[in-house]
């Protein structure tokens, strides 16, 4: 509501600048006053909007003003007076392009230029238009005007907003530098925040310390910096704040460094929670409990670094001899494509049991078999697979054979028909009493010895 009320009273002072007031005159305009019909019905609008606060008949007397032939003089006073009418009734896009003809037409005196500028930004502001905003405040600032710590501050939230975090912190550090050390809360909060974006962590850092040193509580401080944000319902930074105190050491005990790993987990970064985890436990902070290594498991596989889930997801299977965490060894090994490793991992979860889904288990094994070349193998256990997967699998290896069948086939009755043709080309040239060529001498052995491995393959009946 203040913006709004600066913006009226702007608006206001440049309706009045347009009647009576020749030191006031636009730029591009040497004409200084209204004729006097257009000059009383000016006053009744303006009258109307200043003094009365009735919009309504003040837009109804600019209406009839317009309708006649206006100077430029009186065109000018009559876009700003609309302009005024305008955010009188709340219709900042119309005042916008009131200022906007004002200013291309140089009716907007020369000193008032940069003001307009700036006010325009507001109205877009307003209709939360922020490219336009930051574009007319910048406009602001190239034709002159300099910002107070107010405008500096807007100018760093609405650089946040549009993601230009840069020009953000720029104009945040111009706040901080003249509050001092005494700055608001709010202004550590976003500088801090800044800093993190934009990866500045030793300003970061060196902002904090400067927190410290405003209380030397230092642990109540951090817990109350990440109290603000869980009731601001921003995780995100809670989740910094937190982290930013694991790495200076604050943080301590299992359930504080256990808080730092889920939320690595709950933010999609498993890797670094899983770091932190078992560097944790090697350290002897965290207990190794078979959970906990099943958690360490989970992020680095959620991670995809299954060499390192591996010796885990080991220990933790050992440590309670349990099917699932076999399973699941079996299953990471599959998918490094180490199949022997594959097949004693997911044999020891059946013998172990308690594993949800024994079929799976064997289709694996089975695959393990199959790469590795025991196809025999590979079938028995899709057999005791009994599942889709294993049915899949048996299909798949009954159509190899069928194709490698018929393959042998193939190549077995070619060269038995054509020596069929030949020995029946022979005897065409007997009977002709040619002279035979001496191919056809052998010509009936070489047919017998094909015909005999053809009838022997068993292609013959297929």
């Amino acid at each position: 509501m203040a913006v709004i009320s600066r913006i009226k009273g702007f608006v206001a002072a440049c309706a009045l600048v347009a009647f009576g007031a020749a030191t006031a005159v636009a730029q591009g305009c040497d004409i200084t006053e209204f004729s006097s019909g257009n000059g009383q019905l000016y006053l009744e609008a303006e009258n109307a909007l200043m003094v009365e606060e009735d919009a309504a008949t003040a837009l109804a007397k600019l209406n009839q003003l317009r309708s006649k032939e206006l100077n430029c003089y009186e065109e000018g006073a009559a876009l700003r007076l609309s302009a005024a009418v305008k955010v009188q009734t709340g219709d900042f896009m119309g005042a916008v392009a009131d200022l906007e003809a004002a200013i291309a037409r140089g009716y907007v005196p020369a000193d008032q230029v940069a003001t307009t500028y700036y006010n325009i930004a507001q109205l877009y502001l307003q209709e939360e238009d922020m490219p336009q905003a930051i574009s007319y405040m910048e406009r602001w600032m190239n034709a002159g005007g300099q910002p107070d710590r107010t405008q500096k501050w807007q100018l760093a939230v609405l650089y946040h907003k549009a993601e230009d975090n840069q020009k953000a912190l720029r104009w945040a550090e111009e706040v901080f530098r003249q509050d001092g050390p005494n700055a608001a809360r709010e202004v550590y909060d976003f500088l801090i925040f800044l800093y993190d974006e934009t990866g500045q962590l030793a300003k970061k850092a060196q902002l904090l310390e400067q927190l410290l040193q405003r209380n030397p509580t230092e642990r109540r401080l951090w817990d109350a910096i990440a109290g603000d944000y869980f009731q601001a319902g921003n995780q995100r930074r809670a989740f910094e704040v937190q982290k930013a105190m694991y790495l200076g050491g604050i943080l301590q005990t299992s359930d504080e460094i256990m808080r730092i790993v889920n939320f690595y987990n709950q933010f999609d970064v498993p890797f670094q929670g899983a770091k932190i985890l078992e560097k944790e436990m090697n350290a002897g902070r965290i207990d190794k409990t078979y959970e906990r290594l099943e958690l360490l498991a989970n992020l680095y596989q959620v991670a995809r670094e299954f060499e390192r889930a591996i010796p885990v997801i080991r220990e933790a299977a050992d440590l309670r001899n349990s099917g699932e965490m076999y399973e699941r060894l079996g299953r990471s090994f599959a998918e490094l494509k180490e199949w022997e490793q594959t097949e004693s991992a997911l044999t020891q979860a059946l013998n172990a049991g308690g594993i949800n889904d024994p079929g799976t288990a064997w289709t694996l094994i089975g695959q393990s078999r199959y790469e590795r070349g025991d196809v025999e193998g590979a079938i028995e256990a899709f057999r005791n697979a009994n599942n889709r997967g294993g049915r899949g699998w048996l299909d798949f290896i009954s159509a190899e054979r069928a194709t490698a069948r018929a393959l042998q086939c193939f190549e077995l009755r070619t060269p038995f028909l054509e020596l069929d043709n030949e020995r029946k080309a022979c005897d065409r040239l007997r009977v002709l009493g040619d002279n035979m060529p001496e191919a056809c001498s052998t010509v009936a052995e070489r047919y017998q010895a094909a015909q005999s491995a053809y009838q022997e393959s068993g292609c013959a009946n297929s």
